[in-house]
């Protein structure tokens, strides 16, 4: 089943307000902006919502980092995974 983009953020919100309270409407354009690189890169819709979570646990809750974790998503997502295992807690 398709999913949406707006279905996909309403989905996300609730991440994006705990993780970036006073920029939540900064990081929802950089997921648009990520998903429009996805689509002209990759062909597909949106990234799997895997990468999306790991964008979002590399960001670290700065949108800088935000910005910098899409990009690398975009560029090499293999990368993207192993920042975000370096990020996670073990166990």
């Amino acid at each position: 089943m398709t999913v949406g983009r707006q279905a996909r953020r309403e989905e996300q919100l609730p991440r994006l307000r705990r993780q970036f309270p006073d920029d939540v409407g900064p990081a929802v354009q950089v997921l648009d902006l990520l998903e429009l690189a996805w689509h002209d890169c990759y062909g597909e819709v949106a990234p799997p919502a895997a990468v999306v979570d790991d964008v979002l646990t590399v960001a670290g809750g700065t949108l800088a980092g935000l910005v910098n974790a899409a990009h690398l998503a975009v560029i090499d997502r293999r990368d993207l995974r192993m920042s975000a295992l370096r990020v996670r807690p073990e166990g």
